[in-house]
């Protein structure tokens, strides 16, 4: 078997470019390992578990086993979350992609026998071979398309990561100002229980008119209800993190650590957040990815529109006992389909890419700014709180009591104002929380992922549960 030398080298060069292309593909560890480093996060290493498990891995038992922090959340969302799991797959279907992108044509094999009948004297055999010359010489642009894209899946991929923190840290930090605004309406409900009971007993003593009653009983009935309403808003935003976790059965019964922690005293900003924003942007370095594959394509499209349709070949024959051997070269002339069509869909393709990234960066800046705007507000908030607001209410409540033991004013009036320092306390809470959703979602910017900003609570204040006092 005999093939003319330039035909040799032809196909021996796209032999080893498939060849270099194939040998280069990533493994799912080696995505894993990417998407850690772009998202910052130690992700586990069973999320790349090559069986699917119906249970919830054991590793975050001992995690749940100690009341939870927002960072033992996290950790424990990124070891059970399915919507991450999937999404970790799915960067699988790039990789296949890619690899099926540098695997060589198969060759072709033709086998002909005709017998020994009429003036044939012997049964001859024919054998062919041809190997689609064209598709191997494209395999490396075609790979190189792939990779991109393959690429473009892992940014996707640790976007997903990121925002998955993002959405566990505001989940725990609503539920766990829901827990401790729950104490505190107990607390109200206390002194709402103390006001009815004193209403009835300086009833039955002749003291106070029936509309004091009337009034003190209406707001304690008043206060249960916001009580009991947020139980069940705590109850939800329970059910709302433990999806965010992946946990069902047995494994729901976990606590919340301690109160909602206090912000420092000063706000810490990085220098130029937006364009530090832009340098982490996953979703840009997504779209740069999607645009170097869109063009990828388009070259690809072009390469094959102008080269010809080249298949070498081998073929031998077999008679009389003796092969003869020879090799050939098939070819189409790209006279007609020269894949104009292909070409213009993929320079379109990289076109609205490239307008969607210019207008994603201008989103980017702007969430930047509006996440800043937001966090600096929540942060001025919480310390008029901790700073005006609640010693202002404290000190009412302190002078109510000083008169009260004068007899200047009445227990109503001493009650009031207990429960309006309870209602202070209740909107700290509230101000915390939206404190630290904004640091949240102002790292995860940062780190990379744009996410939609969990709306706040509207504050429930206990004392509007009974407008006056009454008494005398």
């Amino acid at each position: 078997m005999r093939i003319d030398p330039w035909r040799a080298r032809l196909l021996a060069a796209g032999l080893s470019l498939s060849a270099a292309a194939g040998c280069a593909a990533p493994s799912a560890a080696s995505d894993l390992g990417r998407i850690r480093e772009l998202s910052h996060l130690d992700l586990p290493s069973s999320t790349a578990a090559e069986e699917v498990e119906p249970a919830a891995t054991s590793d975050a038992r001992p995690l749940l086993s100690r009341p939870l922090t927002a960072d033992a959340a996290v950790r424990v969302a990124l070891l059970n979350n399915r919507e991450l799991r999937a999404a970790l797959r799915e960067i699988g279907v790039a990789r296949g992609h890619l690899v099926q992108a540098g695997v060589l044509p198969n060759p072709e094999l033709e086998v002909q026998v005709t017998p020994r009948q009429g003036t044939l004297e012997h049964t001859r055999v024919e054998l062919g071979v041809e190997f689609d010359l064209t598709s191997a010489i494209l395999a490396p642009l075609g790979e190189r398309a792939a990779r991109a894209d393959h690429e473009a899946a892992r940014y996707r991929a640790a976007g997903a990561v990121v925002e998955l923190g993002y959405s566990v840290r505001a989940a725990f930090y609503a539920a766990q100002a829901t827990q401790q605004r729950l104490a505190i309406a107990n607390r109200a409900l206390d002194a709402f229980t103390a006001a009815r009971d004193a209403a009835r007993a300086l009833f039955e003593a002749g003291n106070v008119p029936e509309l004091d009653v009337a009034t003190q009983e209406a707001g304690y009935e008043a206060a249960r209800v916001a009580v009991a309403g947020i139980e069940l808003g705590l109850l939800d935003r329970r059910e709302q993190l433990q999806r965010l976790l992946g946990l069902s059965g047995a494994e729901t019964s976990w606590r919340i650590a301690d109160e909602i922690p206090r912000p420092p005293e000063k706000l810490a900003m990085p220098p130029r957040p937006e364009a530090r924003a832009l340098s982490a942007s996953l979703e840009l370095a997504e779209l740069r990815s999607r645009l170097e594959a869109a063009a990828g394509r388009a070259g690809l499209a072009r390469t094959a529109g102008w080269l010809p349709d080249l298949s070498v070949g081998v073929r031998g024959e077999r008679e009389d006992e003796v092969w003869q051997v020879g090799a050939g070269l098939r070819l189409t002339l790209p006279l007609f389909d020269r894949k104009q069509g292909a070409t213009m869909a993929h320079a379109a393709e990289f076109d609205s890419l490239l307008e969607r990234y210019h207008g994603r960066a201008i989103d980017v800046r702007s969430a930047v700014r509006a996440a800043q705007n937001r966090l600096a507000s929540a942060h001025a908030r919480v310390l008029h709180h901790q700073r005006v607001l609640v010693p202002a209410r404290t000190r009412v409540l302190e002078q109510t009591l000083l008169q009260y033991n004068a007899m200047q004013v009445g227990v109503f009036e001493l009650l009031q104002a207990r429960r309006e320092q309870l209602d202070a306390e209740l909107a700290q809470v509230d101000a915390l929380r939206d404190y630290w959703t904004s640091r949240a979602a102002f790292d995860a910017i940062l780190a990379g992922r744009r996410v939609e900003v969990m709306g706040t609570i509207a504050p429930a204040p206990m004392s509007g549960a009974a407008e006056s006092g009454g008494g005398h």
